[in-house]
């Protein structure tokens, strides 16, 4: 595989690592193996020669591939956690990968059940963030958010984890007003209250299904943005959305579009409408 990636044995140095990044957010033993060897597979048909860093890729490759589990479980609802409860402890991210593998196996009983609670984006971004040293930016790239969202992910998976108060944060309540406004705006067709909180180079994008109910799939700009959404969000409810603020269509009693929405310095810069069947079922919607 080249000179970045020495095949097989690099992966195999890297097994014990990945194994305990898997186990800590599956908790089955099993179903880690199953990531893991997936994760060979995919480093196979994508070759090696242009990997610049072989585990920072694994790793996301592995985080990717659990988050797809992880949301698949919420669909059956399975609680696959095994082993006996034990000390909780945390990984140390600069430790070797066999010692990293020893570690995961001694992962409290108790440490795991309270992960179970977590949404599949808060605990992929507190596991790779507090126990591995995975960067905001990388995460955010999985979980297809900012890397401010992917931050606030982790904040909240962290206190639910040490057992807080979930209290929102000053940013989360400057975050939740914006959308409050914007929704608010849209509802009433006030196209000066959305241009007031759309940052001038915020982007819209709508996956496949959600593009044929729209009749359109990109816009960029707040005049493009605020021209589309004035008048239009009269089904729409403010929601938490895997955790992070967004809207939620409803229509006959069903989840029908969700709208995850990205605030920074209390402009809105980015939009996502998703109406794809696959994503709506996987996603935890919480309608505030």
């Amino acid at each position: 595989m080249g000179e970045k990636f020495s095949g097989a044995g690099r992966f195999e140095a890297e097994r014990g690592r990945l194994h305990a990044v898997a186990y800590r957010m599956l908790g089955s033993h099993a179903e880690a193996e199953d990531a893991v060897q997936e994760a060979w597979l995919r480093l196979e048909r994508a070759g090696g020669d242009g990997i610049d860093n072989p585990a920072g890729w694994l790793t996301t490759v592995v985080g990717r591939i659990c988050l797809d589990m992880l949301r698949a479980r919420l669909r059956r609802r399975e609680d696959p956690i095994d082993g006996e409860a034990g000390e909780v402890q945390h990984a140390d991210p600069a430790a070797g990968a066999d010692e990293q593998a020893a570690l995961a196996d001694s992962v409290g009983l108790a440490l795991l059940v309270v992960l179970e609670r977590l949404t599949p984006a808060e605990r992929l971004a507190f596991v790779l963030h507090d126990m591995f040293g995975v960067p905001f930016e990388e995460i955010g790239r999985i979980v297809e958010r900012s890397p401010v969202a992917a931050r606030q992910l982790a904040s909240r998976a962290r206190r639910r984890v040490q057992g807080l108060p979930d209290a929102p944060s000053a940013d989360y309540e400057r975050r939740k007003g914006v959308v409050a406004a914007f929704l608010a705006a849209s509802r009433e067709g006030d196209f000066a209250g959305l241009l007031a909180v759309l940052d001038p180079d915020v982007v819209f994008h709508a996956d496949a299904d959600a593009a044929r109910l729209a009749s359109l799939a990109d816009l960029r700009g707040a005049a493009a943005v605020a021209t589309f959404f004035d008048g239009k969000a009269t089904a729409a409810r403010l929601a938490l959305v895997d955790g992070d603020l967004g809207l939620a269509v409803v229509l006959g009693g069903a989840l029908r579009v969700v709208v995850r929405v990205t605030v920074e310095d209390e402009r809105i810069v980015a939009i996502e409408s998703i109406a794809d069947p696959a994503r709506l079922a996987a996603f935890e919607v919480e309608y505030l």
